[in-house]
């Protein structure tokens, strides 16, 4: 009976020519795979989500007072359970809001001074550019009202 001798090199070839077929066909369907590989939700790259519009609103005194008022509630009931003295709620929710009036919020001395240093640097290059330079102080109040 004849056998047919095929030597090692031969039969490598043969598998190499079934395979790659395979697996071009495999690679070409899993398109979509590979695009999320090292996203979701435990991915270190994730999309940012988009800047807010506007900034923050001022938060209502009343809610402000409200919320400060139910925390030290909760501390002067903390302070009865372990046999100390109650805190006066209302003398001191008076007490933190005559110390911190509500206002604006207001930029250090130090963030001032860099903006008003970065307004003057883009006015030096308007002015080598031939276009007119920008009010500074106008300009340090634009930008730190657009940053708050």
């Amino acid at each position: 009976m004849g056998a047919i001798a095929i030597d090692n090199g031969t039969v490598l070839i043969l598998i190499t020519l079934a395979v790659v077929p395979i697996a071009a066909f495999a690679f070409g369907r899993s398109g979509g795979a590979w695009r999320q590989i090292g996203k979701g939700p435990l991915a270190i790259e994730q999309e940012m989500p988009p800047p807010r519009s506007t900034g923050a609103a001022p938060a209502d005194r009343a809610l402000q007072e409200a919320e400060v008022r139910q925390m030290l509630e909760a501390k002067s009931y903390r302070r009865v359970r372990a046999g100390r003295d109650p805190i006066d709620v209302e003398a001191e929710v008076r007490r933190l809001f005559e110390e911190h009036p509500a206002a604006g919020p207001s930029p250090d001395a130090s963030l001032r001074d860099e903006v008003r240093r970065l307004v003057i640097a883009g006015n030096e290059r308007r002015l080598r550019r031939g276009e007119p330079p920008l009010d500074v102080e106008a300009e340090v109040e634009r930008q730190l009202a657009e940053f708050a």
